[in-house]
């Protein structure tokens, strides 16, 4: 019995030593400060003073840091204290700090983890770890604070710690594997100190749309967590750098206004706005600006969030992400389908292929309508968001891949938008050296690494093993940017003109949209690998055809195409750019319905039309010969407006071979301009 007894005392004195023998913690009291009460009394002030700062939020924790800091200067060695400061600056783009502090908290001591309220000490030093790039020391945190738990508090954190340590695996793996490219940061004139994301480039990349909440925000109000209120900002890139952000718009107002997407034209905006609902509107650019935001339809804000969206090149479909009963967990991204009539469709949740139970966010198409960029915590995520790319074939979407380091990080990577040429692409990051919270960033895609070249003098990198050769870069299309101005031919004045963008081998209309009705402006990014056919109508004039072939392994590349509108008038006669004969025959090639029907519609809509459709040639061959080729395909052309139901005695045809060049015949690129097929007006 004096056993028990004596072993019971013993237990008792080694738990009285771990609560106040074994802790380093120094407590903010008299007794530990008897002859320091005024400093004493100050600290408590200052700690008083953060504490109010450190409970409202972390859009302003650089304010409680200062206050704590003060006390920290007077006690150095108040664990709590330590821990406090840690966590605030943990939402640093710099974690070094963080880290320093909640170290130091956990060695002043060690029993702060058992605190039910900063039980997470070890969680959070393995965060910041993680974020910090120390990824085998993140596990073993991750880890800590995985055993430090109840059996209650397993159940509830088990699967998100098991994650977060496969995120530090995949992390190592793609950290120690980059791809090939360039990430630089847009620079301090455009980010802030503040969250600066979700960009918005349009096709030229001579003008970025984005969101901050920086503190001009209009209203100047902050939100639950402090922070400023989302507003938009519009920066421009004029003489080799980008201008001061600004954000005096209608599109703003008192609550939060954010970018959610923009049509790859430009031509429609979308934005989020919290008043009366987390909902998605519609802006449409009219005159140089944007109009005042319409709302989108019921059934398209039907979930609690819809805060990113993106339309494809023939605005048939919208993507965009959003929180509903319906989804597979957080917030998912959907679709919807535009009918007959011009409404939105019900939206369809895209599928648990692309869905997880975490968040989706930031959704981008490609104007093809093939590759959909958008970011998750879900998949193999290295920590936070990261920007997946899925391709659709076959009737579905493939698995996500991850696209990689440096472009994703252990942080937030998120809302990425390829630019027109495909060369770069924009979004947001925060990063270690980002100037606070997300800032921008503009990626440029390198490619593939050219394969070396090897001689028998340096025989020996032949042996040079496949796994330590450069990756190569994702796939990313090289679009051609066309763009220009729709001018009257006679007084060249600007035009508002209808474009009509054709897939020549399918004879599909692709997209149809209208010039600026101001400047007379239009710009169309075109794909590698597809046959276009381009033309551009106003009533009471004759439509402007053009074709553009752009080979599959084409180099992006911008062309200036302004466009001459001619009224109808007699003797006016413009060139059929689109349409196409078999070598050395007059057999209409199917690339040439599209034209045709254009031509066949054109003389519908005007019943009084009379025309007459003439053929041309380059120099080669006999004179005799290319008259006969030029009157034969000429023909070809009224026999098929004939079988549309036009009538013939409107028409005539003639074939002037090679008497009325446009060109030299000297070089290849000229005779191909005189081979050509022409329409002219005779009567109206």
């Amino acid at each position: 019995m004096k056993t028990l007894r004596y072993t019971f005392l013993l237990l008792l004195i080694f738990s009285f030593l771990l609560k106040v023998g074994f802790s380093q913690s120094v407590g903010f009291t008299k007794y530990n400060f008897p002859n320091n009460r005024d400093a004493l009394s100050n600290a408590m002030a200052n700690i008083k003073s953060g504490d109010k700062y450190y409970d409202e939020g972390p859009g302003i924790y650089r304010l409680a840091i200062d206050e704590y800091l003060k006390a920290n200067k007077f006690n150095p060695d108040n664990a709590l204290l330590n821990y406090k400061i840690g966590r605030c600056y943990s939402f640093d783009n710099d974690k070094s700090e963080a880290i320093k502090y909640l170290e130091n908290a956990i060695k002043l001591d060690a029993r702060i983890s058992l605190d039910m309220e900063y039980n997470d000490v070890n969680y959070l030093l393995a965060k910041v770890y993680h974020l910090d790039y120390q990824f085998d020391k993140a596990i073993e945190k991750y880890l800590a604070h995985k055993n430090s738990l109840s059996p209650e508090q397993l159940a509830k954190e088990n699967e998100t710690i098991d994650k977060r340590i496969n995120e530090c695996e995949m992390a190592k793996e793609l950290v120690a594997n980059p791809i090939r490219v360039f990430v630089d940061d847009l620079g301090e004139t455009v980010n802030s100190a503040y969250p600066d994301y979700k960009p918005l480039v349009v096709p030229d990349e001579m003008m970025i749309m984005f969101t901050s909440s920086r503190e001009n925000t209009t209203g100047g109000k902050r939100d639950r967590d402090s922070y400023y209120f989302e507003d938009i900002y519009v920066t421009y890139y004029e003489e080799g750098k980008w201008t001061l952000p600004n954000n005096n718009y209608d599109l703003n107002s008192s609550n939060h206004d954010a970018t959610a997407g923009i049509s790859s034209d430009g031509s429609i905006l979308y934005v989020y706005k919290s008043s009366g609902g987390n909902h998605l509107y519609q802006s449409f650019l009219t005159n140089d600006f944007y109009a005042l935001a319409e709302k989108m339809p019921n059934n398209i804000n039907d979930g609690f969030k819809q805060s990113s969206a993106s339309l494809t090149f023939d605005k048939t479909t919208l993507y965009f992400t959003s929180i509903r009963e319906s989804g597979y967990g957080g917030q998912d991204i959907y679709f919807s389908k535009l009918d007959g009539k011009g409404r939105w469709q019900d939206p369809l949740n895209i599928g648990a292929t692309i869905n997880t139970p975490y968040d989706e966010e930031g959704v981008y198409i490609t104007p093809d309508g093939k590759n959909l960029y958008f970011s998750s915590k879900g998949h193999n995520s290295m920590g936070g968001f990261d920007i997946f790319k899925s391709e659709f074939n076959d009737g579905k979407w493939s698995n996500p891949q991850n696209m990689g380091y440096p472009i994703n990080t252990p942080d937030d990577d998120v809302f990425f938008t390829m630019a027109a040429s495909g060369q770069r692409g924009y979004y947001s990051s925060k990063k270690k050296d980002g100037f606070g919270g997300q800032d921008l960033y503009i990626i440029t895609f390198l490619g593939a690494a050219k394969p070396m070249v090897l001689n028998t003098e340096n025989i020996l990198f032949a042996y040079l093993e496949k796994s330590a050769m450069p990756k190569p870069a994702p796939k990313i299309e090289q679009n051609t940017i066309l763009s220009g101005v729709i001018l009257d031919a006679d007084n060249l004045t600007p035009l508002q003109a209808t474009i009509d963008i054709i897939d020549n081998s399918k004879n599909e209309l692709m997209a149809s949209f209208e010039s600026n009705s101001t400047s007379g402006a239009y710009l169309i990014s075109l794909k590698p690998g597809m046959n276009y056919g381009i033309s551009a109508s106003k009533k009471d004039y004759l439509f402007h055809s053009e074709n553009f072939d752009i080979p599959e392994n084409a180099v992006a590349k911008k062309i200036q195409k302004d466009i001459l509108l001619k009224r109808l008038e007699v003797g006016i006669k413009i060139v059929l750019n689109n349409i196409f004969f078999d070598f050395n025959k007059a057999t209409l090639r199917t690339e040439s319905i599209a034209e045709l029907d254009r031509l066949n519609k054109l003389m519908t809509d005007t019943p009084s039309l009379k025309i007459e459709i003439s053929g041309h040639t380059d120099n080669v061959g006999s004179a005799s010969y290319n008259q006969k080729l030029s009157e034969s395909r000429a023909k070809a052309v009224v026999d098929y407006l004939e079988k549309k139901g036009v009538d013939p005695s409107r028409m005539e045809f003639k074939g002037y071979g090679f008497e009325q060049p446009v060109a030299s015949n000297k070089t290849e690129e000229g005779r191909q301009q005189n081979r050509r097929t022409e329409f002219k007006i005779l009567g109206k």
